[in-house]
């Protein structure tokens, strides 16, 4: 069996202050592997590491260029640090990178346990007009090596139905969503994690925020559109082991053992045209 044993924290950082957040973060993730040390992963929310706040308590002036970092940089040394001293792959939320050209991204990591950044990937969709980070332009995947191939995206990405086929597209197993996510529309997130999870025929892992700071409601998907946990508003640890044969399983006999969309786009998908992508279908690797 190709298994990924998970730890998501529903979880929030001290609003405002970005050393603070990081010994929180240090020390849940360390605690997090005395209690589970079956756990391989371990994901925070959405600029957690940036220390966000609660949305009806505003933030300093200019506190997204204040709080962005390069990459790779101190931070992603510290990361390294904690990575290698608890075993554990890290995706730590997301951070507010400074780029050299002085732009600047909502971006997530994914560190190795040899401490090495395994991937970088900078939000292609973000919340705006609300988000004012510079959107990226390409999605990202990596692989843990034995286990299987992931994906990431952030919040919002994941009202957009292209976010996660691409990533499917590109060899993605699972997606590790970290969001952070403050207002009413929560309902219609996990409505998207579901129906990207079962369109998709991969496992989605979307963890919010805390309260006070987000709305909560975090949840893993499995590939064929089921929920096998979801938290409250609280904090809380969803600790999974995700079955990566399942998505082989469900991608060749179907859904419910029935629906099979890679294998009939893989058949005559580059028979239809697609012009509001300029093109048409081109099957993955992977599929048949």
């Amino acid at each position: 069996m190709r298994t990924l044993a998970i730890a998501a924290l529903q979880t929030a950082p001290v609003p405002h202050d970005l050393e603070a957040s990081w010994e929180r973060f240090a020390e849940q993730t360390r605690l997090t592997r005395e209690l589970f040390p079956h756990v391989q992963l371990v994901v925070v929310p959405e600029l957690f590491l940036a220390a966000e706040g609660p949305l009806l308590r505003p933030a300093p002036k200019g506190w997204m260029r204040r709080a962005a970092v390069p990459l790779p940089g101190a931070l992603t040394e510290r990361l390294g640090e904690l990575a290698r001293e608890t075993g554990l792959w890290l995706v730590p939320g997301t951070v507010f990178e400074r780029a050299e050209d002085g732009q600047v991204y909502n971006t997530a990591l994914a560190i190795s346990p040899a401490g090495e950044i395994a991937a970088r990937y900078r939000k292609v969709f973000p919340w705006q007009p609300y988000e004012t980070a510079t959107p990226g332009s390409s999605f990202t995947v990596f692989e843990i090596p034995g286990v299987g191939k992931v994906g990431l995206a952030i919040c919002y990405d994941g009202s957009f139905p292209e976010t996660v086929r691409q990533l499917a597209w590109l060899g993605a197993e699972v997606v590790i969503q970290p969001t952070l996510t403050t207002t009413r529309d929560r309902e219609m997130e996990l409505v998207c994690a579901r129906a990207n999870a079962w369109t998709n025929q991969l496992y989605v892992v979307n963890v919010n925020a805390a309260d006070p700071c987000g709305v909560g409601g975090s949840a893993i998907v499995d590939p064929e559109g089921t929920v096998r946990q979801q938290a409250g508003a609280g904090e809380e640890v969803l600790v999974d082991v995700l079955d990566l044969d399942a998505v082989t399983r469900v991608r060749q006999y179907g859904s419910a053992g029935i629906n099979r969309p890679w294998s009939q786009l893989a058949r005559y998908g580059h028979t239809i045209e697609l012009p509001m992508y300029g093109g048409s279908f081109r099957a993955p690797d992977w599929a048949e």
